[in-house]
């Protein structure tokens, strides 16, 4: 199925936050962030932060659970990290804040890849979850796989005209059960 962009809806930017992971790049010999980052802006979106962050887990962690908390984003892309050597803990260290798993995006992701990478695709431990109404999503640290995530995937969920549906529908809804809850702890 082709996507559908339904163009006499009105474009809605989504604030977007790019951490790539790596014991080896450095904001000047990152690559795969930077293209997240163009693809992101290009789309017309919003770059809302960017940064490297070490193959440590709380290190990851404590920068992606510092842009959950953050007002002013919406979505998080980490890249790197979600391999199978010892230094790739992204999932590990990203998992246990989820609210929900989005078991899909691993799904696709993996269609998609493997009619760039073949078989390949399976070190691949691409991930999305939810948490606390942030959207976050984990892309190998190859410039081609994220140009996968993105081109394939993400650039039509987090566009509001993609038809029949998106997750930017969705994002006024993501904290409702909540909400909810807060509502019914409340003595009246």
């Amino acid at each position: 199925m082709t996507a559908r962009i339904d163009h006499t809806r009105p474009f809605i930017p989504v604030r977007i936050a790019v951490l790539t992971v790596s014991d080896t790049r450095t904001p000047k010999t990152d690559k795969s962030g930077p293209l997240l980052a163009q693809m992101i802006e290009e789309a017309g979106h919003t770059l809302a932060g960017r940064a490297v962050a070490p193959d440590d887990e709380k290190s990851i962690r404590k920068a992606v659970k510092k842009w959950v908390k953050a007002k002013d984003i919406d979505v998080v892309i980490t890249t790197g990290g979600t391999g199978f050597t010892g230094r790739d803990v992204t999932p590990e260290a990203i998992r246990p804040i989820f609210d929900k798993e989005i078991d899909g995006f691993s799904v696709l992701f993996h269609m998609l890849s493997y009619q760039t990478v073949g078989t390949s695709t399976i070190q691949s431990r691409a991930c999305g979850g939810l948490a606390k109404g942030t959207l976050i999503f984990c892309v190998p640290g190859s410039p081609g796989a994220c140009e996968d995530a993105w081109r394939g995937i993400l650039k039509f969920q987090l566009d509001n005209r993609h038809r029949p549906c998106s997750f930017v529908e969705l994002m006024p809804r993501l904290t409702e059960s909540k909400k909810k809850k807060a509502e019914q702890e409340t003595p009246r």
